[in-house]
């Protein structure tokens, strides 16, 4: 496993508080997949009610709150592909 899912592991952890109402997955291009639900946050590629796709430094900008999700999906920056109520939740969390 490498540093970038690792540290993007314990930065949501922290915002989301340990647990997410669904299933989410966010795929860091090049790096890995990391799975949110009700069990915590992990390094794992599952299935999920949505999953939102970016690079490293998409990612990285969003986690250090420099990146508000909505923008970077509305740029290009970040695509999502399944629920959009849940995608939306999540951008509250981290935006």
């Amino acid at each position: 496993m490498n540093d970038i899912v690792n540290e993007a592991v314990k930065v949501l952890s922290e915002k989301l508080g340990g647990s997410f109402d669904g299933v989410a997955k966010f795929v860091i291009e090049g790096e890995g997949a990391i799975t949110l639900d009700a069990d915590g946050v992990r390094a794992e590629d599952a299935p999920a009610d949505v999953t939102l796709t970016a690079s490293a430094d998409v990612f990285k900008s969003i986690l250090e709150g420099d990146l508000n999700p909505t923008s970077a999906f509305m740029q290009g920056k970040l695509s999502v592909d399944g629920d959009m109520g849940m995608a939306m939740k999540l951008g509250a969390v981290l935006g």
